[in-house]
């Protein structure tokens, strides 16, 4: 956990791990919510979506007002998400904008995926920057979704030239260390003294680190990255 307070819980999800229960079963967060109220009387709830695959920040509203306002603030565009991936081939530039509407498409061989049309899909924009480069044509960037579609940042990344590492559904092959790409850090506003403004990190799980560490990045020292849990009923 990267922090607990009276509405909100912020958790590292480990990737691997669907938020919700699927048609086929399996272990999911739905499962372990019950040990998460911590004096609550109902279970917290996902105020956003994170793929299975994905790792990082994830945030939970406690109670039901508290949900229905993490929902109003990520509705609005007001909750600031920033994520790490590394990918698979040069960027063109140093930062830009990927603005690519993206529409869903499936086929009984290949199943589902996110296809960038700019007649048929739903505006999506995605703000990128290079943090670092490495041998063997990686890149780590950081991605600022302004939008929340499915699959956005990897279907971004692949629409850019540079399929996020591991992600074999967008042209990112298969890695043994999975997809590359991190909820990295979540900021929330703030709205009044009963409702601080917060902003949390997730350090990198170590399936990335190899990866990160061929681009430039270095490990946290070992009291870490992030604040300590701040705990309250």
């Amino acid at each position: 956990m990267l922090h607990r307070d009276g509405a909100r819980l912020v958790l590292d999800k480990p990737a691997g791990l669907p938020v919700h229960r699927g048609p086929r079963g399996g272990p999911s967060l739905e499962d372990w919510l019950p040990a998460l109220r911590f004096g609550k009387r109902r279970d917290p709830q996902p105020a956003h979506r994170l793929d299975a695959d994905t790792a990082g920040c994830l945030v939970l509203g406690r109670t039901r007002p508290a949900l229905a306002r993490l929902g109003a603030q990520f509705a609005a565009g007001r909750v600031e998400k920033v994520y790490w991936a590394v990918v698979r081939g040069a960027p063109p530039a140093a930062e830009g904008e990927i603005a690519a509407p993206l529409r869903k498409v499936s086929t009984a061989a290949g199943g589902w995926r996110m296809v960038a049309d700019a007649a048929g899909g739903q505006p999506a924009r995605t703000a990128w920057r290079v943090l670092g480069r490495g041998a063997g044509g990686l890149a780590w960037l950081e991605l600022r979704p302004r939008t929340g579609r499915t699959h956005q940042l990897r279907a971004h990344c692949a629409e850019l030239g540079c399929p996020i590492l591991g992600d074999a559904r967008y042209g990112g092959g298969d890695h043994p260390g999975g997809l590359h790409l991190l909820a990295r850090a979540v900021g929330l506003p703030g709205e009044g003294e009963d409702w601080p403004p917060l902003r949390v990190e997730a350090e990198p799980p170590p399936a990335m680190r190899p990866a990160l560490a061929a681009c430039g990045w270095a490990p946290p020292p070992a009291a870490g990255l992030t604040a300590p849990c701040r705990s309250a009923t």
